[in-house]
C-alpha cells in the first residue's frame, strides 16, 4: 500500500440472500483506492451499488469476500478497541437529514453522543465543542437546545455533520448528503464539505448520482454498473475523455446552462432496461444496453485494467 493510500479494496463483494435460492449481487468484485486528502467520487444509477458499497467498506455490512486495508489492517477482522477507533476515525453522513437524526434528542446530545464515546471531556469543554462545532457548519449556538423537528433540511444535514466531525475523523462517506435537499442549498452544503476539506485535511468518498455535483467537488471519480465499477479517473479525464460507454452515456445528460449549447450538442440515450443483480449478463453487465457491444462482451467479463496513466476502465474495446 502507498504511503498516501487511507483505503485499499482488493476484490470486495457483498451478496445478499433472496429468498431460499437466490443471491443478489450488490457490489461483486470492486478494486479501488482511496488517497489521503482527496475527494473520491462515487457514480451510478439508482441500484447500482455504490451506497452498498461505501457501508461494506466502512464495515456497517459485512463483506461476503475480498478484503478493505485501511492503514495495514483489514477493517472486517478489526476486533475491540480496533473497531473503536476505527468507527472514530471513520465517520458518515446519511442522505436523509430527517430520518438520521433521533428525533427524541435535542441537536446537542445528538452531535455530543459521539463525544462522550471516544473523549472524557468535562461538561465545560463538552459545551465549548458543541457550540464551536454548530459555528462550523453555518448554524447558531441556540440550535443545541432544538429537536430536529424545528429545523428545516438543510439545517438537519448540517447537524449530520457537524455529528460526523465531533469526534475528528480523518475520512468520511457522504451518502448522497444533498439529494433530499432543495436545489438552491444543495450547493452550500457541497461547498461546506469542500471548505471543511481544506481546513481540516479531510478524505470524503462521495456518493451521488448528480453528475455536475460529483463534477464540483472530486478530485477522482468512479462509475459503478449493476455491483462492478466499470470506470475511474482523475475528475478532468472522466469528464474531458470518457471511455466506457456507459460513462459516455451518462455525461452527454448532464445539462449545459446555455440554452444553444444545450439544445444543438447530442445526448447518448440508453436502450433497455438495467438487468436484474439477481441474474445479470453472462459477460459485461452493461451488454443489453451497449450500442458498441461485440461477440466477446456476451461471452466474458472485461477486465478492469488501466489504459491510459491513473485512467481505469472495464471495457472490451480497450482489451489488447
Amino acid at each position: 500500500m502507498a504511503k498516501d493510500t487511507l483505503f485499499e479494496i482488493k476484490e470486495l463483494k457483498k451478496y445478499f440472500q433472496v429468498g431460499k435460492d437466490k443471491t443478489l449481487k450488490a457490489v461483486d468484485g470492486i478494486n479501488l483506492e482511496i488517497k489521503k486528502g482527496e475527494t473520491l467520487g462515487l457514480v451510478g444509477e439508482s441500484g447500482c451499488g455504490k451506497t452498498t458499497c461505501g457501508r461494506t467498506i466502512l464495515g456497517i455490512y459485512p463483506a461476503t469476500d475480498g478484503q478493505v486495508i485501511y492503514k495495514g489492517h483489514d477493517v472486517h477482522k478489526l476486533s475491540g478497541k480496533e473497531v473503536l477507533k476505527f468507527k472514530k476515525d471513520c465517520q458518515v453522513i446519511f442522505q436523509d437529514p430527517y430520518a438520521s437524526l433521533d428525533p427524541r434528542m435535542t441537536i446537542g446530545e445528538i452531535i455530543g453522543e459521539g463525544m462522550d464515546v471516544h473523549f472524557d471531556y468535562s461538561e465545560e469543554e463538552r459545551h465549548e465543542r458543541i457550540n464551536n462545532l454548530l459555528r462550523t457548519v453555518g448554524l447558531n449556538a441556540e440550535h443545541a437546545a432544538r429537536f430536529p423537528h424545528e429545523l428545516s433540511g438543510g439545517q438537519r444535514q448540517r447537524i449530520g455533520i457537524a455529528r460526523a466531525l465531533a469526534v475528528e475523523p480523518e475520512f468520511i462517506m457522504a451518502d448522497e448528503p444533498i439529494s433530499a435537499l432543495d436545489v438552491s442549498i444543495q450547493a452550500q452544503i457541497v461547498n461546506l464539505l469542500i471548505k471543511l476539506q481544506r481546513e481540516m485535511g479531510l478524505t470524503f468518498l462521495f456518493i451521488s448520482h448528480d453528475l455536475s455535483m460529483v463534477k464540483h467537488i472530486s478530485d477522482r471519480v468512479g462509475v459503478m454498473y449493476l455491483g462492478v465499477m466499470v470506470e475511474l479517473a482523475s475528475n478532468e479525464k472522466l469528464y474531458g475523455r470518457p471511455l466506457h460507454p456507459y460513462t459516455q452515456a451518462l455525461i452527454s445528460a448532464i445539462p449545459v446552462a446555455d440554452p444553444d449549447m444545450e439544445a444543438s450538442r447530442e445526448r447518448i440515450k440508453l436502450s433497455g432496461e438495467v438487468p436484474s443483480p439477481i441474474n445479470p449478463p453472462a459477460g459485461c453487465r452493461f451488454v443489453n444496453r451497449c450500442a458498441y457491444a461485440m461477440d466477446i462482451c456476451h461471452k466474458e467479463i472485461p477486465e478492469y485494467r488501466e489504459v491510459e496513466d491513473e485512467h481505469f476502465v472495464a471495457c472490451h474495446l480497450y482489451n489488447e
